[in-house]
């Protein structure tokens, strides 16, 4: 079980390849892209911030809030920070189980989790070179 802020490029195959487990029927992931839209504007890049370390306990913590919720063989996620660009994979959760179910349920919970617990701020950079702190109540001011 893993959780980790990284300020490289996701590496998607090497984390996808590194939870094949023979004991594992099922194999679930979710990656989160930055889109190039947002309300009606045309975004151009983001740029993420946290609180490292309270991230990373926090990250870990529901990794494993998952695995006491469900059965589950393995979890893992990574979310990026730093400046990002359009198509680039801001987060990514793999989780493996013995049958899909809980694969699927435990994936869904961890992203939400992580959404909604995570000191990570996002500041979207529109094309006519405007920016806004995204979801402002959880927000750097």
């Amino acid at each position: 079980m893993i959780f980790k802020i990284v300020k490289s490029k996701i590496n998607i195959v090497s984390l996808s390849k590194s939870m094949q487990l023979n004991s594992a029927g099922a194999y679930v992931s979710f990656e989160g892209w930055i889109r190039d839209h947002n309300d009606d504007k045309k975004v151009k890049a983001l740029h993420y911030e946290s609180e490292e370390s309270i991230a990373n306990n926090e990250g870990l913590r529901i990794i494993q809030e998952a695995s006491s919720k469900f059965s589950i063989s393995s979890a893992k996620s990574q979310h990026r920070v730093g400046d990002l660009k359009i198509g680039d994979c801001a987060v990514w959760v793999g989780v493996t189980a013995d049958h899909r179910a809980d694969a699927f349920k435990a994936c869904c919970y961890i992203i939400d989790e992580l959404k909604e617990r995570l000191p990570i701020w996002k500041k979207e950079l529109y094309s006519d070179l405007s920016s806004s702190w995204i979801n402002s109540d959880n927000s750097k001011k």
